[in-house]
């Protein structure tokens, strides 16, 4: 299984990313960490990474895609399966990955979209809250302190970060959207595009996915 999952930040496509990939011996392959790692060993792709990182410039696709390529020769079972978080971010990344899976020989299974309003979005971001102190995090709906304003763990205050705000939030997701949009179109004219209703508890969006696989996996 070769999956890709996409969606908007805070639509809970991490955690689903994480939930497939040790249910079924998947490859988690989230370009953020795959830049950290190579970044950490000092190798020349993590130094140009860095750099471009370092003057919060976007990694230029050609990088990006090299650096999937060494991840995913690297890796004895991504042949077994793997599944994408953040990755491809553009069409010609999408493009790009298709060409180099093909030199492979391998083919995605594949592209799962976890659909959630942007208004959710919002609301699910803009609720949390961390503690200054401890770091706990809660939510003014979803998981709100006993006292509000006030951790239960270490009595510390809770703030609400920066990129948290509702309009930070929506700056977030029209670049989302200008990104991922065309890359939703790319999958759903190749036919591997699925969408998975991204409202409800974890467990309820997760059940909804195994609907999903159960039908591409038996095509």
């Amino acid at each position: 299984m070769r999956l890709i999952i996409l969606g908007p930040p805070g639509s809970g496509k991490g955690t689903q990313a994480s939930i497939l990939a040790r249910k079924y011996g998947l490859l988690y392959l989230a370009t953020g960490d795959i830049f950290r790692e190579e970044i950490k060993q000092k190798t020349d792709l993590g130094r140009q990474v860095e750099s471009y990182m370092a003057r919060g410039e976007l990694v230029p696709d050609e990088l990006v895609v090299e650096v999937v390529r060494r991840k995913l020769e690297s890796s004895s079972n991504s042949s077994i399966g793997f599944i994408f978080d953040g990755f491809p971010r553009t069409e010609r990344q999408a493009k790009e990955l298709d060409k180099l899976l093909s030199k492979i020989n391998l083919k995605l299974s594949a592209v799962l979209l976890i659909d959630v309003p942007d208004d959710e979005v919002v609301k699910r971001l803009s609720g949390r809250r961390i503690c200054a102190r401890c770091g706990a995090v809660y939510h003014v709906e979803y998981n709100p302190p006993k006292i509000e304003g006030t951790c239960d763990i270490c009595g510390g205050e809770l703030i609400q970060r920066e990129d948290d705000k509702p309009e930070v939030i929506r700056r977030r997701l029209q670049v989302y959207h200008e990104q991922t949009d065309p890359v939703i179109s790319y999958y759903e004219k190749n036919n591997l595009l699925y969408r998975v209703d991204g409202l409800g508890e974890v467990e309820e969006v997760h059940r909804k996915i195994e609907t999903l696989l159960k039908q591409f996996c038996n095509e």
